[in-house]
Parts: C-alpha cells; sequence; structure tokens
C-alpha cells in the first residue's frame, strides 16, 4: 500500500533521504567546526548557570543548535520538492523567481518554510515580484494566480486571501490583487493535491518512511509531534 494516494513512494522516499543526510551532514560538520566557530563567552557562561547545566551538556546543546539552523534551511526545499512532484506542477528550482508551476491550473508560487521568513520591507519586494510576474500584459504568466506559501503559518488557521502586506516606502498595504495571494502550508497542500489531508497524510507517513531509510531504530514520539502539528494548523 502507498504511503500516499497523491505521490509515488520512490519520489517521498528520495526526497526524505535527502532531508536526512543534510541532518547527518549538518550535525557532523558542527562537530568537526566547533572550535573554529566564535561562540559568545558570555552567553554559555550565563547558559551554563541559568539553565544549571555542565559544560559537556551545553557544548552538545550548541553543536545541535548549529546542525538545527542548517536542517532548517532545507525544509523549506523537502517542501517546495515534494509538492514539485505533485502531479501537474513543477518544480522550477532556481530557473525562475518563483518555486513552483501549474500551467494546466495557471498558478505559480514561492514557498517558503515560515511565516517570518520573509518579513518587514522584503514582503512588498515579494508582492512586487509576483505583481511583475502575473500582470503585464506580455509576461508568460499572465493570467496565472501567485501564491505566496507559507508553510508554516503565524496562526493556527486556514487561509488563502489576497496578498496585500505593507508598502515598505509609503506604509500603506499593497493594493488587493485577486491574482495576488498568500496561503497557508496545509492549504497549499490541499489546492496542489487535491486531497484536503495532503498536509496531514504526508505528516502521518513521514515517521514510517524515516524509519525505512535510517540505518539504525529511531525513537520518534508520533503522540507529542500530532500535538506541534495541530498546534501549528489547527485541528
Amino acid at each position: 500500500m502507498a504511503h500516499l494516494n497523491w505521490l509515488e513512494d520512490s519520489l517521498l522516499i528520495e526526497e526524505v533521504e535527502k532531508l536526512l543526510l543534510i541532518a547527518k551532514k549538518a550535525q557532523t560538520e558542527s562537530t568537526a567546526h566547533f572550535n573554529k566557530n566564535v561562540i559568545d563567552p558570555f552567553a554559555a557562561l550565563f547558559e551554563m548557570a541559568g539553565f544549571e547545566i555542565g559544560f559537556e551538556t551545553w557544548k552538545k546543546n550548541e553543536i545541535t543548535r548549529q546542525a538545527q539552523k542548517t536542517l532548517q534551511n532545507h525544509v523549506g526545499s523537502f517542501h517546495q520538492n515534494i509538492l514539485g512532484h505533485a502531479q501537474g506542477w513543477e518544480n522550477l528550482n532556481t530557473k525562475q523567481v518563483v518555486d513552483l508551476k501549474s500551467d494546466s491550473r495557471m498558478i505559480i508560487a514561492e514557498v517558503k518554510n515560515k511565516y517570518n521568513t520573509v518579513s518587514g520591507g522584503k514582503l512588498s519586494d515579494l508582492y512586487a515580484s509576483l505583481d511583475d510576474l502575473v500582470s503585464p500584459k506580455a509576461s508568460k504568466f499572465k493570467g496565472y494566480t501567485a501564491y505566496y506559501v507559507a508553510i508554516i503559518p503565524g496562526r493556527p488557521e486556514r487561509y488563502d486571501r489576497p496578498f496585500t502586506p505593507p508598502n515598505k516606502g509609503t506604509g500603506n498595504k499593497c493594493p488587493i490583487n485577486e491574482y495576488i495571494r498568500e496561503i497557508d502550508g496545509a492549504s497549499f497542500y490541499a489546492l496542489a493535491t487535491g486531497s484536503d489531508t495532503a498536509l496531514q497524510d504526508l505528516f502521518d507517513a513521514l515517521p514510517t518512511v524515516i524509519r525505512e531509510c535510517a540505518s539504525s531504530d529511531i525513537p520518534i514520539d508520533t503522540g507529542m509531534l500530532q500535538e506541534f502539528f495541530t498546534a501549528a494548523y489547527g485541528a
């Protein structure tokens, strides 16, 4: 039985293996380069004292933190790759301003892992970039709907609405354009795959796939992780 009804097992396994390799490499490099990185000795001192931990525990936590930053930069690419494998979708990688397109659905999308990956004035820059793609008559994406996708939304809600960030120059909101939209990860997965539970199904399948791909048995507390999922996306 397939792990997901909208994605081939071989493609899912391929993307999971890629991310696991990145995680292992990040951990190895963080350990190897630990003494080469500039460590804030004041922060280290107060962390050990304030958290009541010894040096070795602090060092392990610091190595993990550094590796985690590297890994998190690639989680967004994981989602982009998975969505790009969905039927009717193409992962543009670095070929275009946007990450994904579906010519049959007339949709383009810029995928970010978290709602705060792009912030401040850069949101209006993103709006302008999307507007430049879907508004000009001569654009090959004229008539397409452009989505700014935040896989992890700022609040546990589902939304698909016009994207109107504040203009960094005037402070006023960018004008409403029904062809320029923002959407949370769960809603975009549903839109892209035709399955309302696509993101939940992916999340549920990952522990099994990770165990299949990993060289050792990895303890995964699915109960606690499901609580995190619900906190991020709502019931």
